[in-house]
């Protein structure tokens, strides 16, 4: 991860020691500029320092040598080495690489004017930023994390490359264990906090979505006094929660009493459509133009920051409109005469059924056969095998025409669908996840034309392996 911070900003290694509560080992290079920061030895150079961290697998104080090799003249490191010393560089010693990261991203933090919105929840956490973003951006200046910058590494880093000019920073905290929200909200003190939803990933490492619930409820620890807190409705875990010093405020699909609630929901091959009744007003029609119910949720989102931003009404729905969704989710195109739904970034159970919905109705539109191709889902704990058969239960249920999955805990979805009434004639199997070649040959020798074909994962799976296989060999070919 490398960030470059913005050009008004003015960085020096005293500095950097200064404000992540570190020891600048030699004080008469205080003065050496500093203009960005990495955590791979491989991005460090003149202007970048590197900061070196403890990892389970890694360490990147193993790695020193390296960055110092590549140019780099500062790093951020929990002790001193003699590649260092030698190099003249400077050495901003610390207790936790870590912590200070976090540390150093709270004190810029408190050096701007802005307002952060934190964004977390088991599923949606991207989508529901994005649309924050595209929403706010209508009126004012936002920056927002990109990509992976999610973890209690990436988010700080992003945190800091807004500068003075930046209004509203939108930024996504994932986590996989107690304490790693708490640290994120702390850096980032949000004045507004959205929870998504409490699914199921990460059972493995919590065990229930009770803990889950519990866990993203961290959010909390570094909300601002008089923040406000904006939960699903629809989710029994979140319900009633309040405090004091916070406002908490619901979007629904069901309940007409939450603050924000969406009816008369429209869903169309190229887009969804739905009203937005807030507050005594109902703007109706807003339309994003992504399929399925569960984006409606991130729409009422991040309708609900934009309101509470100040955001007009007519300009929230010129931001919704605008939004498109990123990298490898739910995307829809062509790949000749078959019509591909590519949502390869991750999965969880909840996800997966809202795609085989997604599915269904592109496949019902376009006339064709509905094709699922679906691989494991991580971290779910003991709880895997129930989960994934009730995915393939769903999928069964839908009425989805062929069935390929990938992975040893994808058998299982196949394994609910024959349960409930799916032929194994139109199921295909692959366990192991270095068979995706095989499986993408067999999803070629299947597909015909008018066909609608999704794709789905959790991200190590990489099924896009098997999409690409079907881009190099096209019907026909």
């Amino acid at each position: 991860m490398k960030i470059t911070f913005s050009e008004e900003s003015i960085w020096n290694a005293g500095r950097l020691a200064l404000m992540c509560g570190g020891r600048l080992q030699d004080t008469s290079l205080e003065s050496l500029p500093v203009r960005g920061l990495c955590t791979d030895s491989r991005e460090a150079d003149a202007d970048t320092a590197f900061v070196a961290m403890r990892g389970e697998r890694v360490d990147g104080h193993d790695y020193i040598a390296s960055a110092l090799q590549n140019g780099c003249r500062c790093i951020l490191c929990e002790q001193s080495c003699e590649a260092i010393e030698k190099s003249r560089a400077a050495a901003v010693v610390v207790g936790d690489s870590e912590l200070s990261l976090s540390r150093l991203a709270n004190a810029y933090r408190k050096t701007l004017s802005m307002q952060t919105v934190a964004v977390t929840g088991s599923v949606g956490k991207t989508t529901t930023k994005e649309m924050i973003y595209s929403v706010l951006n209508e009126a004012l200046r936002v920056h927002k994390s990109d990509g992976n910058y999610n973890s209690v590494i990436g988010m700080p880093l992003s945190l800091m490359e807004a500068d003075s000019r930046t209004e509203v920073a939108v930024l996504e905290m994932g986590m996989s264990a107690f304490g790693e929200i708490e640290r994120m909200s702390i850096t980032a003190e949000p004045e507004i906090a959205v929870i998504t939803n409490i699914g199921s990933s990460h059972m493995e490492m919590l065990g229930s979505r009770e803990n889950i619930c519990r866990a993203k409820l961290e959010i909390l620890c570094g909300l601002a006094d008089g923040g406000t807190l904006i939960l699903n409705g629809d989710e029994p875990l979140l319900a009633g929660i309040g405090g004091k010093s916070y406002h908490t405020q619901y979007v629904s699909l069901v309940r007409q009493n939450a603050d924000f609630f969406a009816q008369n929901i429209r869903v169309y091959p190229e887009k969804t459509v739905f009203d937005a009744v807030y507050g005594g007003h109902t703007e109706r029609d807003l339309t994003i133009r992504v399929m399925g119910r569960h984006n409606v949720y991130a729409a009422l989102y991040a309708f609900a920051v934009g309101i509470r931003l100040g955001v007009s009404p007519d300009r929230i729905r010129a931001g919704l409109l605008k939004f498109e969704p990123t990298g490898m989710r739910q995307n829809r195109y062509a790949v000749g005469e078959i019509t591909v739904i590519e949502d390869c970034y991750n999965a969880s159970p909840e996800s997966m059924i809202a795609a085989i919905d997604v599915l269904k109705l592109c496949g019902e539109r376009a006339g064709g056969r509905c094709i699922a191709v679906l691989g494991d889902m991580l971290e779910l704990g003991e709880g895997s095998s129930a989960a994934h058969r009730s995915v393939g239960m769903h999928l069964a249920r839908c009425g989805i025409d062929k069935l390929l999955v990938l992975g040893h805990e994808a058998q299982q979805i196949a394994t609910g669908a024959m349960q409930c009434g799916m032929r194994q004639t139109d199921i295909v199997r692959e366990s192991e996840l270095d068979s995706a070649e095989r499986l993408g040959s067999a999803l070629a020798a299947l597909v015909r034309a008018g066909d609608t074909v999704l794709f789905k994962a959790s991200r190590s799976v990489r099924m896009e392996r098997v999409l690409n296989y079907l881009k190099e060999h096209p019907i026909g070919s």
